[in-house]
């Protein structure tokens, strides 16, 4: 049965295309919409359980779905205007959109810290990079940016108004006169 509905596609689409056109283009008036309007009746022809045997009654098939469909296109088309038209005579309340991200005061502050201590503040808050991440990333000591990073943080609630209940802290030995933990 798939092979009798495949050959007789074929065939139509081979003999009959360019008159399902010309037919389609009186309907909707463009070659463009014309060619989509055929394709779409096609599609919907041959998707359906319509029960034909020969081209010159697929042909008619098709011929109603291109009419049909046409229709169906110019109502859409119709309702989807008056809705544009009653929906633009509203008055509407002014959307505000607020900005995805750090907020304006906030990026103020980072652009007052020295580089290096924007770069680890950014990079272990924001970024939410490791110690050891940020550090390689940045060519620094992981000491190096715990110290950038909590200096960075001071500053910044300095500046803000904040206070930070983390804090970056760096484990320390002591070494003895010869390099060796004491």
């Amino acid at each position: 049965m798939s092979a009798q509905w495949e050959s007789l596609l074929e065939q139509l689409v081979r003999e009959r295309y360019t008159r399902l056109v010309g037919h389609a283009m009186l309907v909707c008036g463009s070659r463009h919409d014309a060619q989509d309007l055929v394709q779409e009746a096609l599609i919907a022809t041959f998707s359906g359980r319509a029960r034909f045997t020969t081209v010159p009654q697929a042909e008619q098939y098709v011929r109603r779905a291109i009419v049909t469909r046409s229709i169906d296109e110019s109502r859409r088309r119709t309702r989807e205007r008056a809705t544009a038209a009653r929906l633009g005579g509203l008055a509407t309340a002014p959307v505000e959109i607020q900005p995805r991200g750090l907020g304006a005061d906030v990026q103020r502050a980072l652009q007052a810290l020295p580089p290096r201590e924007r770069a680890c503040v950014v990079l272990r808050q924001v970024e939410d990079l490791s110690i050891r991440e940020t550090a390689t990333a940045l060519g620094l000591s992981e000491g190096a940016v715990k110290r950038y990073t909590a200096d960075g943080t001071a500053r910044l609630d300095a500046a803000l108004g904040t206070t930070t209940t983390e804090k970056e802290t760096a484990q320390v030995r002591l070494l003895d006169g010869m390099g060796g933990a004491a």
